[in-house]
Order: structure tokens, then C-alpha cells, then sequence
């Protein structure tokens, strides 16, 4: 086996036949070598290899070694990935393009990605918007997110959570609406969210069992409850109080 070694100016052709080489450690090490010494000529690959990649670390290094590239070349390549049938390639587009951290990328953010039918395109999506999304755009992002509430397993809500959080108060309008849903996944996770915001030390599923409760108990009857066992509770608002918001459509 050749060698990889970018100190010694290991041929292009070798350091790519590497990047798809059976042994997962030896296309880690192609994936560290072409990010050491950045070449243009390995864009192609490198992105094809993103699209292809069963190991998360390779993945990472993959994306890793696209940064390092001039941006000038990377930033369409990955726009154009973000088209692609193959759901790995989206979302490892979208992961490089957070690692990238370029506020062009915006405009690429799509509502079809943002609704992206393969999880983990649509949670790398959200990610990425919430990292970029430009002052006074913000309003609009919270419109677009709510309507995945309730969406997928825990880990997918999570990642939704997370999302919200990071975008901070803007969000609160939106999220008790959704408090309100005749959906209770959605009322749940609208619930859950908001007991993160105003608590970012709380676990996810502590906030998750609670929202439950108060959606089985009722926001009136849950809050007395609260208060009797604690001496003090957060108020929650009542459904009328909620409608009236005016917020956005879950």
C-alpha cells in the first residue's frame, strides 16, 4: 500500500483511489492528507466521497478537508448538492456548508429542505438555517420551523428543539400557538420547547413529561397543581389567551 503521506506530495490519483479504499481508517487518513494540503483538483472527489461515505468520522473529515478549499470553488459545488437524489448527499452538503459558516448559503436553504422528508437532511437543514439566518429574517425561519413540530422520534424533535432555542424570544409567539394545537404531538413539543427556553439546564425529556402533563391535566388546573407542590409556577397560558396571539400556524 502507498503510503499517505501529504509531506511528500503524494500523487492526486493515489490520494483519491484512498479516499474509497475498503479499509474506513485508511479513507480517514485520505480525508486528514487532502485536507493538510488543500488541492483543488480533489474538490470533485471529496464531494462524491461526502455523498457516499458510511463512517460519520470519515464524513466529518471529508467535510473538514472541503473548508479548507477556496470557497470560491467549494460554495457551488455544495450548492449544486443540494439537488441531489441521494439523501446522504444533502445533508452532508448542508454539513459542510455549517462548517463553511458562509452567509450565502442562505438563499439556498430551501422550504423543500427545510421539510426534507429524510430526517437527517431535514435536521442538518434546520441546523444550518439557524446558523445563518440573517437579521430580520427571523420571523420568517420561526414560520417555516413550526410546522414541523411534533415531527419524528425524540431525536428528531431534539434537534427541532435546539433550533428554536439557539433563534431565542422570537420564537415564543409561535410556540404558544402551537401550545394550543388540536395535534397533542404538536402541543407536546410546542410545550417542551418553551419550558427549554425559559430553562436551558432542563432535560429535553423531563420537559417532554412535562408538557404531557399539563396537556392531560390542563394549563389552569396543571398550574394549581404546580403551585401547590412547589410554592410557585411558571403561568401557561389558556387556550383563548393563545389564539389570540396572532402567531404563526403550527
Amino acid at each position: 500500500m502507498v503510503p499517505i503521506d501529504t509531506a511528500d506530495g503524494t500523487p492526486r490519483n493515489v490520494l483519491a483511489d484512498a479516499l474509497a479504499a475498503d479499509d474506513a481508517s485508511v479513507r480517514l487518513r485520505a480525508a486528514l492528507a487532502a485536507g493538510t494540503r488543500p488541492d483543488p483538483g480533489l474538490l470533485e472527489r471529496l464531494v462524491e466521497r461526502c455523498a457516499r461515505e458510511p463512517d460519520p468520522f470519515v464524513r466529518d473529515m471529508l467535510s473538514w478537508a472541503l473548508t479548507r478549499l477556496p470557497s470560491e470553488i467549494t460554495l457551488p459545488r455544495l450548492r449544486r448538492e443540494l439537488d441531489s437524489e441521494l439523501p446522504r448527499a444533502r445533508s452532508q452538503a448542508l454539513h459542510s456548508l455549517s462548517k463553511i459558516g458562509d452567509g450565502r448559503a442562505w438563499a439556498w436553504l430551501t422550504r423543500d429542505l427545510l421539510r426534507d422528508p429524510d430526517d437527517e437532511v431535514a435536521r442538518t437543514a434546520w441546523r444550518v438555517a439557524v446558523g445563518l439566518v440573517p437579521d430580520g429574517a427571523e420571523q420568517g425561519l420561526v414560520e417555516e420551523l413550526v410546522a414541523q413540530l411534533g415531527r419524528g422520534d425524540r431525536d428528531v424533535q431534539l434537534s427541532l428543539s435546539r433550533a428554536f432555542v439557539e433563534l431565542g424570544e422570537v420564537i415564543e409567539p409561535a410556540l404558544e400557538g402551537c401550545a394550543a394545537d388540536a395535534d397533542p404531538a404538536v402541543a407536546a413539543h410546542a410545550r417542551a420547547t418553551a419550558l427549554l427556553l425559559r430553562d436551558p439546564g432542563i432535560a429535553f425529556d423531563t420537559a417532554v413529561e412535562e408538557a404531557r402533563r399539563v396537556a392531560a391535566l390542563g394549563p389552569e388546573r396543571a398550574a394549581v397543581i404546580a403551585s401547590g407542590v412547589t410554592g410557585t409556577s411558571e403561568p401557561v397560558p389558556t387556550t383563548e389567551a393563545v389564539q389570540s396571539t396572532g402567531a404563526a400556524s403550527c
